[in-house]
């Protein structure tokens, strides 16, 4: 299956200030997810930012509100993004729309992640899982999440492999910038 930009939207979980310095890999996920969402952001892909407890946990590192071009983002209570009335009243709009790919990335990989992707999946989404947007605070959970994930039949991919398939072509009058924004 094939992502398209006008099949494609993005869900970026819980990239919030307090929770990433406990990951483990944060500066690598990190980097690879801002990248990302630059690079979406360019594409104009449709982008949802969820934020578990942002009383207690805070609120996304400001990084991610400028690369995604947007303040705006769901506070959220329940593991799964796809179990919070308002964030999936946002994905079902845009699948309305034709966006019936998600984009996932965030953190923590083995519980919002991944209880969002199979959620997804059920709710007739395809989660496209970016394994080097995701982080756990353990290596082993993070790597059981990526199993379950396989077992679970989401697609994974990395940052710099979907912005490419998305641009499509060289040819793409965003290849140029897609290509800045991955080096």
């Amino acid at each position: 299956m094939r992502l398209l930009p006008e099949n494609t939207q993005c869900m970026i979980v819980d990239l919030q200030e307090k929770l990433l310095p406990a990951m483990f890999n944060r500066r690598d996920c990190e980097e690879r997810a801002l990248m990302m969402i630059n690079g979406l952001r360019e594409l104009e892909i449709p982008m949802v930012i969820s934020q578990q407890y942002t009383k207690g946990l805070g609120m996304s590192v400001p990084a991610v509100f400028e690369a995604a071009g947007t303040d705006k983002y769901y506070d959220k209570s329940t593991f799964s993004c796809a179990k919070d009335e308002g964030i999936l009243g946002a994905l079902t709009e845009n699948k309305e729309k034709g966006y019936k790919n998600v984009i996932v990335c965030g953190t923590e990989a083995h519980v919002c992640v991944l209880q969002t992707c199979i959620d997804l999946k059920e709710l007739g989404f395809q989660p496209v899982l970016v394994t080097d947007a995701i982080a756990s605070r353990k290596k082993s959970d993070l790597k059981m999440a990526l199993k379950r994930a396989m077992q679970e039949g989401i697609l994974l991919t990395t940052a710099e492999a979907l912005l490419f398939e998305l641009t499509l072509d060289s040819k793409n009058p965003k290849f140029r910038a897609i290509s800045k924004i991955v080096k």
